[in-house]
């Protein structure tokens, strides 16, 4: 790691300046195979996901197996188990998502209030069939909801859970989500910039500032351990 980004461990908890995570972003485009898996996803979705599709559903399993998530494909003769709990999932949830817009620096209290009953749902849904199923689980689940969301929703994994909010629970989720929200506005603020001005800014024009952040996370809390 660069000694730009290596401090970021350092400011646990503390939202990055525009050159941290400059440093961030930039480091993180090296690895490339993260960007190809989700062209991959994209270019058998197009340009949103629908979870109501079947093909969709397929892609999104691959996409999360490529992120390292292991969720076991159903062999012949046995149940699609998460293309069915998706599906289910989605009709439950679809109208609580944030719009297709909605960006983090947008989100409300009462929608991040929602969303962490979506994500525990979600991450507690059958993902795998067989005599011992398991969850899709906490790392997943967002995952997925970045899939569904990327302009709003952030991930997280285990390393970025624990350090920044010891937990992975709903209320972790929301804690997650508000404090993204408040280093993203603080960023435009910062700036002056919108989002998308910001991602040029930035050397990765398209790229939603949710992600971004993510970038930011990943370095700091993952790959610095």
């Amino acid at each position: 790691m660069t000694a730009p980004v290596r401090e970021l461990a350092t400011s646990l908890g503390r939202g990055p300046d525009l050159e941290r995570l400059r440093a961030a972003v930039g480091e993180f485009a090296r690895y490339g195979a993260a960007d190809r898996s989700w062209e991959r996803l994209l270019l058998a979705t197009g340009p949103q996901v629908d979870p109501a599709l079947a093909a969709h559903r397929r892609a999104l399993l691959a996409w999360l197996n490529a992120w390292g998530c292991r969720l076991r494909y159903p062999r012949d003769g046995e149940p699609d188990v998460f293309g069915a709990e998706t599906a289910a999932w989605w009709e439950r949830w679809r109208e609580h998502l944030p719009g297709q817009d909605a960006t983090l620096a947008t989100l409300g209290d009462t929608e991040i209030d929602v969303l962490g009953g979506c994500y525990a749902d979600l991450s507690a849904m059958r993902a795998t069939p067989g005599a011992r199923p398991r969850s899709l689980g906490p790392t997943a689940a967002t995952k997925m909801l970045h899939a569904l969301r990327p302009g709003a929703l952030m991930p997280w994994d285990a390393a970025i859970a624990e350090a920044l909010h010891g937990a992975r629970t709903a209320d972790a989720y929301r804690a997650h989500l508000r404090m993204g929200r408040d280093w993203a506005r603080h960023l435009l603020k910062e700036t002056g910039l919108g989002e998308r001005e910001l991602a040029v800014e930035l050397g990765r024009p398209g790229r939603p500032l949710a992600k971004m952040l993510d970038d930011y996370c990943y370095l700091a809390f993952t790959a610095a351990t």
